[in-house]
């Protein structure tokens, strides 16, 4: 088998699937509308999406806990979720059916960004590779999917959307039979009992975690659903609306490429509190205007409202003991991304339908309130050490 550095082989990998991902994001809801299906039953389709990625997170990423899994089951559930997208094809012609694929689809789709983010921090804690470098060629990669989809879109109409899905979801699978060398492995002798979920969410330290990145992430659930239609319904084209999402995962991708010069010497709290910040600007601005030269700035903002925010969750995470960074990637995924956008996007969907734009006020809410939650730090590696110390 072909191996390849594990630089590449994750980088390949996370262009391929966020490439599917910025297909997925900005114009699933534009294609259920092409269909027919009206907004609030998309926003109670698209809440489905996420809760049921919510569920796989919470039954299928814990149990993946050995090294030498990482790679096999990204490439099964690639393999699955390419299947589950040809399943729309034949789903269009009644509602239930399309929700059915949808579980599917999102059932095998959901486990991958907390398995290849695993696997990432796997090679960084090698020193192996640098996870905001990695990452970035995933931003890149929803640019890319995201500008070619929006030119397609407007030329060839909205089937283009699976299609697209499809063809960049088999590439990612070919490129994932190749093998990164070294191939993860657990380390047996530091080894370490995976905590229980539901004893973690007994701990106050990480259901203020939890709080915080649901209220930051959770907030843009209305725009991850919702923009698109918004933005064509006032008269911007589907190209304009793909250059949008792609000028606000730029600004992503420059927080990624510079992260630790930019952040390096910034707090985690402080990190949350500029992010809380940008989502009461950014939400509030989309709620009020329309014009294009807002929305550029607008989009500008995505850079903090989701990049530094995850950026402050991965070194929250990375500063946790061992035994607890599998089950935080999890509980984060499951919960801030799963539930709480899922949930999130159904009272978007019940919101657009009724208030249209005004619902972004509800998002500009969340930003307010998470500034009043104060993070307290995981217990660290040594503080764990000296609690288990005889006194």
């Amino acid at each position: 088998m072909l191996s390849i550095s594990p630089f590449r082989w994750i980088s390949q990998y996370y262009f391929g699937f966020f490439f599917v991902y910025g297909i997925y994001t900005p114009f699933w809801a534009l294609w259920l509308k092409s269909e027919g299906v009206a907004s609030t039953d998309i926003g109670l389709i698209m809440g489905l999406a996420f809760g049921t990625r919510c569920l796989a997170n919470l039954l299928v990423t814990p149990r993946v806990h050995r090294a030498e899994w990482y790679v096999p089951m990204l490439r099964v559930l690639t393999l699955l979720a390419i299947g589950f997208i040809a399943a729309h094809l034949f789903a269009v012609q009644h509602l239930l059916w399309i929700a059915l694929a949808t579980v599917l689809f999102n059932a095998c789709f959901g486990p991958i960004i907390p398995l290849s983010d695993t696997l990432a921090n796997y090679y960084t804690n090698m020193k192996m590779l640098d996870y905001g470098r990695t990452r970035l060629w995933g931003s890149v990669a929803f640019i890319v999917g995201s500008l070619v989809v929006g030119w397609i879109v407007a030329h060839w109409g909205n089937d283009w959307i699976l299609y697209t899905a499809l063809l960049g979801m088999s590439v990612t699978f070919l490129m994932s039979l190749r093998a990164p060398n070294p191939n993860p492995a657990t380390q047996t002798e530091t080894e370490v009992v995976r905590p229980k979920l539901i004893e973690m969410l007994r701990d106050k330290h990480v259901i203020k975690f939890l709080v915080l990145v649901s209220l930051i992430q959770g907030s843009h659930a209305a725009y991850y659903s919702f923009s698109s239609v918004y933005w064509k319904s006032v008269g911007h084209s589907e190209e304009i609306i793909g250059y949008l999402w792609s000028l606000g995962v730029i600004a992503e991708i420059c927080i990624f490429a510079l992260s630790r010069r930019l952040f390096g010497l910034w707090s985690i709290r402080a990190m949350f509190l500029l992010s809380s910040c940008a989502v009461a600007v950014r939400w509030g601005l989309t709620a009020f205007t329309t014009q294009l030269a807002a929305l550029v700035f607008i989009q500008l903002l995505h850079s903090l409202t989701f990049a530094v925010a995850h950026l402050a969750t991965i070194r929250y995470i990375q500063q946790a003991v061992p035994e607890r960074m599998v089950a935080l990637q999890s509980l984060y995924n499951a919960i801030p991304l799963g539930a709480v956008i899922a949930t999130m996007t159904a009272i978007s969907g019940w919101g657009f339908e009724h208030w249209g734009a005004q619902v972004f006020w509800v998002m500009a809410l969340m930003g307010v309130v998470a500034l009043f939650v104060r993070l307290e730090p995981t217990p660290s590696v040594r503080q764990m050490d000296l609690a288990k110390r005889p006194s």
